[in-house]
């Protein structure tokens, strides 16, 4: 597993991470047994996965209970967020320090590696949040802070108080709009980048077809309120995006890899990208995108991908 240093002042760490959403319950249908999610874990951490990210918010503070249980007695970094109200901790200086200390406590540590802003909230001032998380660095509570979902705007205000680790926002084969300019500004502050979603939420792991349908407590299905039902999982972008991994496969097979491999690869391969959060609930599976991280794709491979999604 190749590595790479998380922007200017990060920690070194694997080009594919752990995300830890569906641990805990995020409406991906029935949840399986800890123990499952738990082996799915630590075979990402055998196979050389050496870090993972999970929030406050995901199964209401379940999932970094469970990620505290995978981590123990291993070398992982982790990595947490803290979201706004009323789902989370909130942004004001007294959420964000109650929010890590919280945090600390559901994952049986004494520091958070990287602790981020999960997503932007307007109705507080984001100088306020960040002088906030500012401080927890200083008294010891974190090692590095981060945002998720921020634009290059909200980047440039917390910077100019203290420097921002990383950006977290959705990058993958199928949603790409907008990222080379954001990833471009990252490079040039020093933001090391970690991309969610690479894998466009199980469509680009090539195992759906027109015939998949999703259960009524699964978000893809169309029934929770998700912005990327519309863009990803709707009838028509879903026919058009089963497309783009029909098209994919020959060139994963050249390549001797799987399509989840092929498109885990493409993200980690692109300009001011630090690293991918691939996440689930399969050992196999978290096998399978740990060993993205060893595939390298040449300049003709690149082509050969974005033709791919260009329909060309």
């Amino acid at each position: 597993m190749r590595t790479r240093k998380l922007g200017k002042d990060g920690p070194e760490i694997s080009v594919i991470g752990y995300g830890a959403w569906e641990a805990g319950g995020m409406a991906w249908g029935p949840n399986p047994p800890d123990e499952e999610t738990l082996d799915a874990m630590r075979a990402a951490f055998d196979a050389g996965v050496t870090w993972v990210d999970t929030a406050e918010v995901y199964g209401g503070g379940r999932s970094e209970e469970l990620v505290a249980e995978a981590v123990a007695g291993r070398d992982i970094v982790v990595f947490t967020k803290v979201a706004p109200k009323p789902g989370g901790s909130g942004f004001d200086g007294a959420g964000v320090r109650a929010g890590a200390e919280a945090s600390l406590r559901r994952l049986r540590r004494d520091v958070i590696d990287l602790y981020q802003l999960h997503w932007p909230d307007r109705g507080v001032p984001v100088e306020e949040t960040w002088e906030a998380m500012a401080a927890l660095v200083d008294d010891g509570l974190v090692r590095w802070i981060g945002v998720s979902n921020f634009s290059s705007e909200l980047l440039d205000r917390c910077e100019r108080i203290r420097h921002v680790d990383s950006l977290q926002p959705h990058f993958s084969l199928l949603h790409q709009d907008g990222m080379d300019d954001l990833f471009a500004h990252c490079q040039e502050a020093g933001t090391g980048v970690l991309a969610y979603g690479p894998l466009a939420f199980g469509l680009l792991t090539g195992a759906f077809d027109e015939t998949t349908r999703f259960t009524d407590d699964d978000w893809r299905g169309g029934g929770h309120g998700m912005g990327n039902y519309e863009t990803m999982f709707a009838p028509v972008p879903f026919r058009r995006n089963l497309a783009v991994v029909e098209a994919l496969r020959p060139i994963a097979d050249a390549k001797g890899v799987t399509v989840a491999q092929l498109a885990l690869a493409w993200v980690i391969a692109q300009r001011g990208v630090t690293a991918a959060i691939a996440g689930s609930r399969s050992a196999a599976h978290t096998r399978e995108n740990a060993g993205a991280g060893d595939v390298e794709l040449a300049a003709k491979d690149l082509q050969a991908v974005e033709d791919a999604v260009a329909g060309r």
